[in-house]
């Protein structure tokens, strides 16, 4: 029976480098984001992105042929819980979304002229990209609803449609555009993918649209997320993703593991806010002891540390699984893990934030921009209803309603057929008495 909780001791010996390297070299740069520009900080991690390629850990999470390490997603996972700790992490190690799960699009999906001109610009860090599926008239929760549509002409398709929450398109050098190219076919076979380069006559960036994250409306800023019109954008028959109605398999294969590396980054943002949980109770006095003597944060911290405990267990179970038997095999665990983690995330920010009072409200910690970041995890890659549902609806599969008109364990039922079963020795009792 194989049961094994252990890394390998040459894979953790990278792990180990990684957080020395992001705690050391990426987490002071966080302090400087209002001070330098996005092209500065970039700059300053490009000899630590050198060191990575050294290190052979770039762009792990596409396979060796592409310039990959393929991984899989036990290892891509605990590499995602130290790059989690800072929004600058994964940069570094060049696996930054969005460009990281578009360039896993173009690798399964792409033709060789497509990965020519898009895939390895953007693993060369020479391009940026975005994904725009989002759409603000129809419910996010319901991808099959999307209204954008791609019409054939000729040799070109012709696209027109509404999208916003399309991170980083003010910046991008070409869009992932879902828009449905089949109304009338079945609900997961009528949306295709294009790529769209972003200076295409008719694409309008609207805006970038301020949030609950960044409650500061700016323009053409590194993790925003645009409106945008498409306005006739014309594109050749060459910009097609794939098969044409596949836009929603090629999404479904990106989307599963990146919520693997959502949770796991999650993760990493817990463990440093119940770092800064555990720092500040060992160090604040009040009503006559530490905070560290208080019951209740005594169960906060032991809450904390459960809870972020089952959720890397599920996780890592989740990657386990996936590169054991495939994305479809996973999918219960995934839609488990990602409405859990979630919670487990908000919870442990929660009480860091809590346990610090006005100084964790304050920009003085980053507690509070991990709070906002938090309350969006709920419905990133889908909102926790839907995974519930999904959950749900996976395990009542293994169930059926019972016939007759009480349930299975209906004491009374179960006692006169076990009377029923076992009539001789009933009998024998009898007789000896």
């Amino acid at each position: 029976m194989a049961w094994d909780f252990s890394t390998e001791p040459e894979f953790q010996e990278h792990l180990d480098w990684m957080a020395e390297l992001v705690r050391e070299e990426i987490w002071p740069l966080e302090t400087l984001l209002e001070e330098l520009e996005w092209d500065q900080i970039m700059r300053a991690i490009e000899p630590v992105q050198q060191r990575v390629r050294e290190r052979g850990l770039w762009a792990a999470h596409l396979d060796p042929e592409l310039g990959g390490q393929g991984f899989g997603q036990v290892k891509l996972g605990l590499m995602h819980e130290i790059l989690g700790t800072s929004p600058l992490a994964p940069f570094a190690f060049g696996n930054a979304a969005p460009d990281s799960g578009n360039s896993e699009i173009l690798a399964l999906a792409g033709t060789p002229e497509q990965k020519e001109r898009y895939l390895y610009p953007l693993l060369a860090g020479d391009l940026r990209s975005a994904f725009s599926m989002t759409e603000p008239e129809n419910a996010g929760s319901d991808p099959t609803t999307l209204s954008t549509r791609a019409v054939r002409d000729g040799d070109d398709y012709v696209i027109n449609g509404h999208k916003w929450f399309s991170s980083n398109a003010s910046i991008a050098d070409f869009l992932i555009v879902m828009a449905v190219t089949d109304p009338d076919a079945r609900r997961y076979q009528r949306a295709s993918m294009f790529v769209v380069d972003a200076d295409t006559p008719g694409v309008d960036i609207v805006r970038d649209v301020a949030t609950m994250e960044h409650p500061w409306e700016s323009w053409g800023k590194y993790g925003n997320h645009a409106e945008i019109l498409y306005r006739d954008v014309r594109v050749p028959k060459e910009a097609l993703l794939g098969a044409e109605g596949a836009g929603f398999l090629i999404a479904q294969q990106r989307l599963y593991p990146g919520r693997i590396h959502h949770c796991m980054r999650w993760l990493g943002v817990s463990k440093r806010a119940f770092d800064m949980l555990c720092e500040y109770s060992l160090m604040r006095e009040a009503h006559g002891s530490k905070l560290s003597e208080k019951q209740t944060i005594q169960n906060w911290i032991a809450d904390s540390a459960a809870q972020m405990q089952a959720a890397r267990l599920m996780t890592l179970n989740a990657a386990w699984k996936m590169d054991a038997e495939g994305v479809a095999a996973a999918r219960r665990e995934i839609s488990l893990i990602k409405f859990f983690g979630a919670g487990v995330l908000h919870d442990v920010v929660d009480r860091a934030l809590q346990i610090h009072g006005s100084l964790g409200y304050s920009t003085d910690m980053p507690l509070e921009a991990m709070y906002r970041y938090a309350r969006g995890a709920r419905f990133y890659d889908g909102p926790d209803e839907v995974h519930r549902e999904s959950v749900a609806r996976q395990i009542l599969r293994g169930y059926e309603a019972p016939e007759g008109p009480f349930p299975s364990q209906h004491v009374p039922t179960r006692r006169a057929a076990a009377r029923e079963k076992f009539a001789w020795l009933l009998e024998a009792v009898t007789s000896n008495d």
